[in-house]
């Protein structure tokens, strides 16, 4: 564990006017995790034998895919270069990019008050890099415009810079250019962070308030809580309350994290760190949480955090149904780490016992199925993955549907369906391909702007349904991989959707149901039930799959069955005795099918249910 260097000063005894909080934002492979590689480098917390890339990124899934998951808090000291005596505290968050770990970002930024906006200067602004000013503008923070990788060939900084200043409100000339690779103008970047960042505000003799911002779980020493101090001081062995649960603990370790954990005596007014109190019950540790003194605590909490909807559902079972208590923990577990997954236990006639899972998109489904498969060693399958309508019946009832087997029968006034917000930048001339593929998907063109003359941006209200699928793959190929996505909830809308029902011989099978707009249903059950044909091995009778709309079938394959040779001991001999056996095979045959009962084996599920249409194509998504 690298020591802290001697000029730092103590954790517990630093003055808030010394301290800067601040995190680093851009779309996803704009260099982040670099820049903070850089950062740790420059200020010596992090030794170079140690150092590593993307050094934060302390997941497998994260090093392997090249992208950060989960936020990561570092503190870092730095004397700049206008101000060499004072060596100030730097507390730098490293945060997502990808549309579907905004949650993740929108509370680092309630935990800053500075923020560096990262941009690469060989592709320029992208859809999430918009999305993530927007958040920062909102949190009212010091926007820092930067400018990346300009050390590439492919490097167009006057060009960016321009289009950068023109949306942040500055002139070109205040756009830092940094190479996070090679190290250029980090140390600049940092000077610049110290000065235009404003301190943290808070009252050092106020009852003590901490906002819980992440939280982890850790096998041997329990929950460990990542905070920022707000208000007064938190003390190592104090007594703390969380002012939500009403949980009263003792603080057994107290520390930053540097950029592995230092305990220390304290944290103070605008410092950001962790506590440590033993607990192992994952539901103690709330993120958006106050933290306060037992003795003379705050009465008044902080605002805390939104609670993040779920975007997209998915049954998750265990392969071996005397897995389940162990998913159960590991869930639990994981919503410690990340507080937008939500679940409940399901049942199906099918798959047994499981869990309905609540995901912000595809890759965090994919992730955090990933996750439960490495982490607790479980082997799962995901049923595949649909969005929450909402149904009306003719005597106005309604039904929230997670499930498509919650579909409710009988008479159906309307349904309603998710709708997103899309936001689409790419070169020109893609535009056409691009207004087409919104088309096929039930889009509606809601505006267009060119935000240079090679560059647009067209934003459409689409069905979340019609986007959590393939459409981010699609889109990347009708664009050569140029196009960016980024989407927001915006309401609902009535749609024509119906259910389609899969019957293996006469017998509904839930896990294969699916809700789909009237359009596309016959093309889903044609696919679906030539699928199940080439995976369901051949029977004793006959077997015939159909696709269904309530009692209309729309598709049917059959299943021939396994004909046993009755005629190999005859040769030759009179023909009625051959019509003979062939009848009394036939009655057999018929009987025999009116008792069977068609066994679907596990792989004809998992092939179905992560099927190039299904869960399978959020790896498309990194």
């Amino acid at each position: 564990m690298p020591a802290t260097p001697n000029n730092v000063p103590e954790p517990s005894r630093t003055d808030p006017a010394l301290i800067r909080n601040f995190c680093i934002i851009a779309h996803i492979d704009h260099g982040k995790s670099t820049l903070a590689d850089r950062m740790l480098q420059l200020t010596g917390v992090v030794e170079q034998r140690q150092m590593r890339a993307q050094y934060l990124d302390r997941m497998d899934i994260e090093r392997e895919r090249g992208i950060t998951i989960k936020s990561q808090a570092v503190r870092l000291p730095w004397a700049p270069t206008h101000d060499k005596n004072n060596t100030h505290i730097l507390n730098m968050i490293d945060t997502p990019g990808h549309v579907d770990f905004t949650y993740e970002v929108s509370r680092s930024l309630a935990a800053c008050e500075g923020t560096i906006l990262l941009v690469d200067a060989a592709q320029g602004i992208e859809a999430q890099t918009l999305a993530n000013l927007y958040l920062a503008m909102e949190n009212d923070l010091t926007i820092i415009p930067v400018l990346n990788k300009i050390d590439l060939p492919a490097a167009q900084p006057e060009k960016f810079a321009e289009e950068l200043a023109n949306l942040v409100g500055c002139d070109p000339d205040d756009v830092l250019r940094v190479s996070a690779k090679t190290g250029v103008g980090v140390d600049a970047l940092l000077d610049r962070a110290v000065r235009d960042i404003p301190a943290p505000v808070g009252v050092k003799d106020a009852p003590a308030r901490a906002m819980i911002f992440d939280s982890v779980y850790d096998s041997y020493r329990g929950v460990v809580t990542y905070v920022r101090v707000i208000d007064g001081q938190l003390n190592k062995r104090e007594r703390i309350r969380m002012m939500s649960t009403g949980a009263t603990h003792e603080l057994l370790e107290i520390g930053t994290n540097s950029p592995e954990m230092l305990a220390a005596d304290g944290l103070g007014v605008g410092e950001v760190g962790y506590l440590i109190t033993g607990v192992k019950d994952v539901r103690q540790s709330k993120v958006g949480d106050t933290v306060t003194s037992q003795a003379k605590g705050a009465t008044e909490a902080l605002g805390g955090y939104k609670d993040p909807k779920p975007m997209v559902f998915s049954g998750l079972y265990p392969l071996d149904g005397s897995d389940y208590p162990e998913l159960r923990e590991a869930l639990d577990k994981l919503q410690l780490n990340d507080a937008a997954l939500v679940y409940e236990p399901e049942t199906s006639a099918a798959l047994g016992f499981g869990f309905r899972v609540g995901f912000l998109g595809l890759l965090h489904l994919d992730v955090i199925r990933e996750r439960l498969e490495r982490e607790f060693g479980l082997d799962l399958i995901a049923t595949a993955p649909n969005v929450v309508y909402r149904v009306v019946m003719e005597d106005r009832t309604e039904h929230v549907v997670t499930n498509p087997s919650e579909f409710p029968e009988g008479k159906i006034s309307e349904v309603y369906e998710p709708v997103v917000r899309a936001t689409i930048l790419a070169p020109t001339e893609f535009i056409g391909s691009i207004m087409e593929l919104c088309q096929t998907r039930r889009g509606t063109l809601l505006g267009m702007d060119y935000l240079s003359e090679d560059r647009v941006e067209i934003r459409y209200t689409l069905p979340l349904a019609e986007i959590v699928f393939d459409f981010f793959d699609q889109l990347k190929s009708k664009t050569r991989g140029y196009a960016s996505l980024d989407y927001e909830p915006t309401g609902e809308q009535t749609s024509s959707l119906v259910k389609v029902d899969i019957l293996l011989h006469g017998d509904k099978v839930d896990a294969f149901s699916a809700i789909t707009h009237k359009d596309a249903a016959y093309a889903y059950g044609v696919r679906l039930v030539a699928k199940l044909r080439e995976l369901i091995p051949r029977q004793a009778f006959e077997v015939p799959i159909q696709a269904a709309i309530g009692s209309r079938v729309i598709a049917r394959e059959t299943i021939r069955a396994i004909r046993k040779d009755v005629l190999a001991k005859c040769y030759g001999g009179d023909i009625s005795r051959k019509r003979k056996l062939l009848e009394k095979q036939k009655e057999g045959k018929k009987r025999m099918k009116m008792v069977g009962s068609v066994e679907v084996p596990q792989e004809a599920f998992i092939a179905v249910l992560s099927s190039d249409d299904g869960a399978g194509s959020a790896k498309g998504k990194k």
